[in-house]
Formats: structure tokens, C-alpha cells, sequence
């Protein structure tokens, strides 16, 4: 091996390290570990560069904007307190009905955005209820990771595919994934209502104290509501559409997202764009310009090569493989920067004589979308939800997590292996 490749593992290797420790955040460590590469000239700028996929940072920018906007209606909140009705109160039901949201949100806004409306909400209705909000807040986490399986847009790993392989536009991953993702959730319902239901009970006033809100009030501006809809409708249509009409995912979430600043006028564009977790995007970035060293290095290729003969160049094998170890590796490390390396290396397997590549596609999306139930660190959504549990006074501990969170994360796995088996290698 070159002594430039072996550079450039060392540098991914010890990223990575400082990016699981946690000590230091993500963020800051993915650009030194980019900058590095660049450094020490494993690869040149330009070529850096040349890695970074514009059209994932580009869709995930618009999204933000166009969801921070609708959440200042206060439709999410109206959403959740609505359901809460329907369901009269009972907090079992109630926890079935916020699941549900979080996984249909999580498939059209993604699942970071989609916790992060839905979590407080749902410490107003648990504190309405004087229950135990971590229930709520468990299945919440493992619905948006599987919510945002069944779409382009619902969660970066598939954002990530979506944008590197041309051929795969919004509906292929709605016609190919949202199936097997609905079948998980018709599956997880019961159990969810199994593990918690004991926990969550409640006396009879307090539920008619829900019952007693009236969440016309909790819309805040029904001008903006009016356009944020439009305009949100009108991007899930581009996304629909995108290859037809010869445009990236990018652009559609990006002209959705200024034409609703168009609309809402400039006072709402500072506060907008402040909105957007740049933290996020400068992740993407300097993990691309991380991987570009393994790619221009040849270590991908040497992977794959490795892959390929571990599977016997059986596209069976090599789908199990990749489902399998995207799903472990994606519940105990952060599924982006994993799927950033994967990657390359099944676009290497094509180039080594596997030409189906679809299945590797699925199995990869499957896996690292799902795993991320298997640990709380294993996804944003996860983190993120942790985080705001610990700031009202509920920590999640993380074997307190992993005890419900990997079993559920293997069966939808298992159900996943099934699936892909009997649709695409049958």
C-alpha cells in the first residue's frame, strides 16, 4: 500500500475516533479531518472539491428554510393536540397517533426536523397528562428513523444515495422503500403499545383537560400557514417530478424555499436562514473532502476488491453483507459519515463486474436508515431528542435506550432481509 494511502487511513481513522468519543464536536472535527487530507496532499483542493455533493447540501438547505418557516404557524402544534383529541385523551392512543405523525413527517420534511417539532409538544401533552414523557419520546425516535426510510428526503443517508446515483429520483425510493417501512411500523404499533402501554396510564380528569384545549388557537398566523402549505406542496410536486422535468432535488427544495422567502417578504429571511443548522452542512462538507482522500487513494477500490471476494461476487451475498453491516455499524456510529464511505465502495463493486447495483442501493439505505434505532447514537434524530429530554429533566440513558431500541432495530432489519430477498434476488 502507498504511503499516501496509508496516510489517508490514519487521518480517516483518527476523524472518525474523535467524532464517536464525542468530546469534541462532530462538526469541528470532520472539517480538521478534511482539512487535513488536504494538507497534507493527499489530495489537492480543487479534487476536494470536486467530492463535495452540492445537490445533498443544497436539498438539505432548502428544506430547513421552508420548514422553519411553517413551524412559526404553529401547524405542528395544532397537528399533535388534534390527534391528541381524536385519540380522547387516552395516553396509549396518543402515543400511537404521535408515532404516526413523526414517522408521515419524518418521510416529507426529514426525521431531525420532524423530533424537533414534535418534542415539545409532546412534553405539553405528557405534562397535561402528569405521565412519564420517555415512552412517548422512545417511540418517537424509532418512528421518525423509520419514517424517514420511505422517502428521498427523509433521512441524509438516503438523501446522500439519492444524490450520487443519477438513475434514483424521489419516487424510486418512495416505490421501493416506503413499502417495507410501512410493514415495520403495521408491525412495531403492537409492540409499541405492548412495552409502554403499563407505564402511561392516566386518571379520567386529566384527560378531559386535553379535550378541553382548542387548537384553533395554537395557530399563530393563518396568512403564512396558507403559504407555507402552498409553497411546501408545490415542492413536494417538484420532487415528484424532478426527473421529468430534467431538475435535481436541490434545485426544487431550493426554489421552494425562496419563493416562500419571496412571498413571506425580507424580514423573515434572516431569521430563516439563522435557522438552518449550519453545524449540520459543514458536517457534509468536511466529511466529503474526508472521504475524496480514501477515493483518490485507491483505498475504496481495495474494499471493494476485498468485497467482492468475500461474497464470491453473489449479489445475494453481497446485498445480505451491506444490509447487515450498514445496520450494526449505523446503530453504534453516526450513519452519515458511514454512508459516505459506502458510497464509493459499491460504485467500485459495479465497476468490478457486479452490474445490479440496485439492490446494494437498498440494502445500504435500509441499513443505515434502520440501524439507527439499534443504539441512541446511532442516528441525528436520536441525539437530538436526547438532548432535549435532558434539558426538561428526562434523560434518556443509553442502556435504558438499547435495551428496547436493538432488539426492535434487529427485527426491522430481519424484515428488511426478507424483503429485499424476495422483491430484488428472487
Amino acid at each position: 500500500m502507498e504511503q499516501q494511502a496509508i496516510w489517508a487511513i490514519g487521518i480517516f481513522l483518527l476523524t472518525y475516533g474523535f467524532i464517536i468519543a464525542e468530546k469534541i464536536h462532530r462538526t469541528i472535527v470532520a472539517m480538521l479531518g478534511g482539512i487535513l487530507m488536504i494538507g497534507f496532499g493527499i489530495v489537492d483542493q480543487e479534487t476536494a472539491l470536486h467530492h463535495i455533493d452540492f445537490n445533498t447540501l443544497g436539498l438539505l438547505i432548502g428544506m430547513m428554510i421552508i420548514v422553519s418557516i411553517t413551524a412559526d404557524t404553529g401547524l405542528f402544534k395544532y397537528i399533535a393536540v388534534r390527534a391528541a383529541k381524536k385519540a380522547n385523551g387516552s395516553p396509549v392512543r396518543i402515543l400511537v397517533s404521535l408515532a404516526l405523525i413523526t414517522a408521515f413527517g419524518s418521510a416529507f420534511l426529514d426525521n431531525v426536523t420532524t423530533v424537533l417539532l414534535m418534542v415539545p409538544v409532546t412534553f405539553s401533552i405528557t405534562r397535561a397528562l402528569q405521565i412519564n414523557p420517555l415512552p412517548f419520546l422512545l417511540t418517537q425516535i424509532m418512528a421518525a428513523n423509520i419514517g424517514g426510510t420511505a422517502t428521498l428526503i427523509g433521512d441524509p443517508p438516503n438523501i446522500m444515495i439519492g444524490s450520487a446515483v443519477e438513475e434514483l429520483g424521489f419516487m424510486d425510493f418512495i416505490i421501493h422503500l416506503a413499502p417495507v417501512a410501512a410493514i415495520i411500523m403495521i408491525v412495531f404499533i403492537p409492540l409499541f403499545i405492548l412495552l409502554f402501554r403499563k407505564g402511561i396510564q392516566t386518571r379520567d380528569e386529566l384527560k378531559r383537560g386535553i379535550m378541553d384545549i382548542n387548537e384553533k388557537e395554537l395557530i399563530s398566523d393563518p396568512k403564512l400557514l396558507r403559504k407555507s402549505l402552498s409553497v411546501l406542496g408545490l415542492t413536494i410536486i417538484g420532487f415528484f417530478l424532478h426527473q421529468t422535468l430534467h431538475l435535481e432535488s436541490a434545485t426544487v427544495a431550493l426554489a421552494g424555499a425562496f419563493l416562500l422567502l419571496l412571498l413571506t417578504g425580507e424580514h423573515m429571511m434572516e431569521e430563516a436562514l439563522s435557522r438552518v443548522e449550519w453545524a449540520t452542512i459543514f458536517f457534509f462538507v468536511g466529511l466529503f473532502a474526508l472521504v475524496s482522500g480514501l477515493v483518490e487513494t485507491g483505498v475504496i477500490a481495495e474494499l471493494a476488491e476485498k468485497a467482492m471476494e468475500l461474497t464470491g461476487g453473489e449479489l445475494v451475498a453481497a446485498s445480505m453483507l451491506i444490509l447487515w453491516l450498514s445496520a450494526i455499524a449505523s446503530a453504534f456510529l453516526d450513519n452519515i459519515p458511514f454512508v459516505a464511505t459506502m458510497i464509493p465502495l459499491i460504485q467500485e463493486m459495479g465497476n468490478m463486474g457486479l452490474s445490479n447495483l440496485e439492490p446494494l442501493w437498498w440494502s445500504l439505505a435500509l441499513g443505515a436508515c434502520l440501524g439507527g434505532n439499534g443504539s441512541l447514537i446511532g442516528a441525528s434524530a436520536n441525539l437530538i431528542v436526547a438532548g432535549m429530554a435532558s434539558k426538561e429533566g428526562y434523560p434518556i440513558r443509553f442502556v435504558t435506550y438499547l435495551k428496547y431500541g436493538f432488539p426492535l432495530m434487529l427485527l426491522s432489519v430481519a424484515i428488511s432481509s426478507v424483503y429485499i430477498y424476495l422483491r430484488y434476488l428472487v
